[in-house]
């Protein structure tokens, strides 16, 4: 399974990342960087540049131009402070490659779990006295039709976003994440892949009810 890794940032990947995806020995990989500075000399790596001062918080764009530049059927999706762990491509190997959109496990620096399987807008779950929030549920699949994928970090197959694109018209906070999670769940083919973990390289706060 080859793998086209894009990383958006506005300034510079830190080396750890980097090193935390050429220590998977995939035969066949990319590392795509969007934004910030070029600083990279690695033949693996490729550094697409963007207007930060024009294009402030354009995350959507920047994901958008993954998917256009990317060569491999399949795209990582991540900011930059997040790094795999050691058996995340060992993990790939477990599982069929028949689907559109996967996730993995994601873990804080205190081993935590961070927004890896969400639900949005589960009517008995999400709404307790008339509030909403977001719920890191079981890794199964009955609630697969309210659930939310992080804009954090993702996994998805070029030919899906080519169709499925993020919305440029959002930016940075302005939950474009949660749209295109409601846009596209009820198209995709969506696995959880629980054999492989991505982990935060800071403490995230953990934003999410947990079951």
């Amino acid at each position: 399974m080859d793998f086209s890794i894009g990383i958006i940032t506005s300034g510079t990947v830190p080396q750890n990342i980097i090193s935390s995806i050429v220590k998977q020995n995939i035969p066949n990989f990319e590392i795509l960087i969007i934004g910030g500075t070029n600083i990279y000399h690695e033949s693996y790596i490729t550094h697409i540049p963007f207007d930060e001062k024009k294009g402030a918080g354009w995350i959507t764009r920047k994901k958008n131009l993954i998917t256009k530049n990317a060569k491999y059927d399949n795209i990582v999706y991540m900011h930059d402070y997040y790094q795999l762990e050691s058996e995340w491509y060992n993990g790939f190997k477990l599982i069929e490659n028949d689907w559109d959109v996967c996730m993995t496990k994601i873990i804080n620096l205190d081993n935590t779990r961070f927004r890896d399987w969400c639900v949005w807008d589960d009517p008995t779950l999400c709404y307790p006295n008339g509030k909403h929030r977001i719920i890191l549920t079981n890794y199964t699949y009955n609630k697969i039709k309210y659930m939310y994928i992080s804009g954090g970090y993702w996994i998805a197959k070029k030919i899906f976003m080519l169709a499925n694109p993020l919305d440029e018209s959002l930016r940075w906070g302005e939950s474009e994440d949660v749209e295109w999670s409601l846009r596209i769940r009820d198209k995709f083919k969506y696995v959880m892949n629980i054999n492989s973990t991505v982990k935060t390289i800071k403490q995230k706060k953990l934003s999410a009810s947990i079951l």
